[in-house]
């Protein structure tokens, strides 16, 4: 695999850790109100707590998402990206400083942690 191809992989895979997280806290709270079981399984629960904690501690020691850092590192100085690769890149790679990235993952795993009392994974699933 090239390295242009491994970091549209990295890509991929990172858009589908910002989905899961992104949905999941919508999901969590919003399958609760309806019913949806799936939201209280334990493992489902613990991953999503998971990945919420690498973010957040990412951000805290004040570091880009690993993803990022290797498909930078793959990508180089890419002059020209596709189009789709740039709307990608500017939905989910915002010109903050690491604090602000620092302050909301750390809140939103707050809200991630709360929600294990909020809405209370089934014990045994």
């Amino acid at each position: 695999m090239s390295g242009g191809a491994l970091a549209q992989a990295i890509l991929a895979v990172h858009l589908g850790v910002i989905a899961f997280n992104v949905l999941g806290l919508a999901a969590i709270p919003l399958g609760a109100a309806l019913g949806w079981r799936w939201v209280r399984v334990r493992w489902w629960r613990l991953a999503h707590l998971a990945s919420w904690a690498v973010v957040a501690v990412q951000a805290v020691l004040g570091r880009a998402c690993f993803l990022t850092l290797w498909q930078d590192e793959l990508t180089g100085a890419q002059a020209h990206p596709p189009l789709i690769e740039r709307w990608v890149e500017n939905a989910i790679y915002w010109p903050l400083p690491i604090w602000a990235f620092a302050a909301i993952y750390l809140a939103l795993f707050a809200l991630v942690a709360a929600m294990w009392w909020l809405v209370p994974v089934w014990r045994g699933a």
